[in-house]
């Protein structure tokens, strides 16, 4: 069975949301797993704008990279610069594509505004993840 790992620096929002979209769109043939270079917490906003849009992450944790899961993968993802240069070495045979999305948990303004940018990079995330299923199946 292939498998796909979103990798962002705290596995709180943008991998997070790329695990629950590719789990939607690339349905039960797919392995799908997100981690992060650190560990920081399932972001709550990141789970309210999924609900939004019908995706239920609420029962995702926060995991670091699985070393073994990582050389054994067919793509690896990565959502931020951090994570891609932080990524641990991988074997040739894992292609590897770099998003490089805005860290919707660095928004500053009211609670709208950083609503707002969740929201953003969810759509970005959903549109990326939708061709990326396009490609692969």
């Amino acid at each position: 069975m292939p498998q796909v790992y979103f990798l962002c620096t705290g596995n709180s929002c943008r991998s997070q949301m790329a695990e629950g979209f590719a789990r939607q769109l690339l349905g039960p043939t797919w392995r799908v797993a997100s981690a992060g270079v650190e560990t920081h917490g399932l972001n709550p906003q990141a789970v309210r704008v999924m609900a939004e849009v019908g995706v239920d992450i609420s029962g995702q944790t926060s995991k670091l990279i699985d070393p073994d899961y990582l050389v054994h993968c067919d793509l690896v993802v990565t959502l931020c610069g951090d994570a891609r240069d932080r990524c641990p070495v991988t074997p040739p045979s894992v292609r590897k594509v770099h998003w490089p999305l805005a860290d919707p948990a660095q928004a500053t303004g009211s609670a709208a505004q950083q609503l707002a940018v969740f929201r953003q990079v969810r759509d970005q995330i959903r549109q990326r993840v939708a061709h990326l299923a396009q490609t692969l199946n």
